[in-house]
């Protein structure tokens, strides 16, 4: 299979993966579906210059115009943030864009695709997506936790989002044998909250041994990714009952106006932001930047080993 057809690797991003240098990879959803015009594209240019503070190339990824595309130019990111119906691209997506020419903002999973492919191990994005509150009726499970099971990349992230049902994500996690850490933290965090009253599998003490453990995992021939748990600065962090009770009226809501599916993340975070007048973009930015900072210093020390 010839992926040069359907890939375009920006050519900084390639020569830096082939000699063994430090990458870290960025969705693009973030940009087009969860943040407001301007403050998503202010945050791609301080995120990707967070990452190079470090040492470290950031990749940011999407569907342009039907190419896979690791690595976005200037002009490319400011459509994505302007845009009005750009695709949100997971799994399923991607062939579809692909095949008939579209453009698409990448997922946590489809960034774990395209990272892979261009063999990047080091992901950094705000929270992942896991199984929604009642899934046992609605089946609505996010295609994130089957590509942790399946796709070598390490992704740092804030925890779950507190729109899911954590302990039913973290119990996915376990059954997939995908390793859940918590970056100086026994907690497993709720994206907004520096815990979630869940914890996690085992708390690494420092970027090093992230590093060590991604890689163990890796050369014992171990399928699939590692999830870090990165909590957001205390100074930043939001009450979880305060939270909790929000996120209650942000799902009656949705359910009294039928949102669902790819609809329903996107509304929920909209609604979270009216009700908190503006902290949880606040939270959701500062968190972010947090888990690209924590990335950044995980594929230093990955690219030593």
């Amino acid at each position: 299979m010839n992926l040069s057809h359907y890939l375009s690797i920006a050519p900084e991003i390639e020569a830096a993966v082939r000699e063994g240098k430090p990458v870290v990879a960025l969705e693009s959803t973030i940009l087009s579906h969860g943040l407001p015009w301007p403050q998503n594209l202010e945050f791609a240019y301080r995120v990707q210059s967070l990452i190079r503070g470090h040492g470290v190339v950031p990749a940011t990824t999407a569907v342009i115009n039907g190419r896979l595309r690791v690595g976005l130019e200037d002009f490319e990111l400011e459509s994505l943030c302007r845009g009005t119906n750009i695709e949100k691209a997971s799994r399923r997506d991607l062939p579809i864009l692909v095949a008939t020419g579209k453009t698409g903002a990448t997922t946590v999973a489809s960034t774990m695709i395209l990272a892979s492919l261009a063999g990047i191990r080091v992901f950094s994005t705000g929270g992942i997506g896991g199984v929604h509150r009642g899934a046992q009726t609605s089946m609505d499970i996010s295609a994130d936790l089957q590509e942790l099971a399946h796709t070598p990349v390490a992704v740092v992230c804030a925890g779950a989002k507190m729109i899911l049902d954590i302990g039913l994500t973290l119990e996915y996690l376990e059954t997939m044998g995908v390793p859940v850490l918590g970056m100086r933290s026994e907690d497993f965090p709720a994206f907004y909250c520096r815990k979630s009253g869940y914890g996690v599998d085992y708390a690494v003490k420092d970027e090093q041994e992230a590093a060590r453990i991604i890689k163990t995992k890796w050369d014992l021939g171990l399928t699939g990714g590692v999830l870090i748990a990165n909590p957001v600065p205390e100074q930043y962090a939001l009450d979880f009952d305060e939270m909790d009770r929000i996120i209650q009226m942000a799902l009656e809501d949705a359910q009294r106006n039928k949102i669902t599916g790819k609809r329903l993340t996107p509304y929920l975070l909209d609604k979270l932001l009216q009700y908190t007048d503006g902290k949880s973009l606040s939270t959701n930015l500062q968190l972010a930047y947090h888990n690209a900072c924590t990335a950044a210093k995980i594929a230093v020390e990955f690219s030593r080993l």
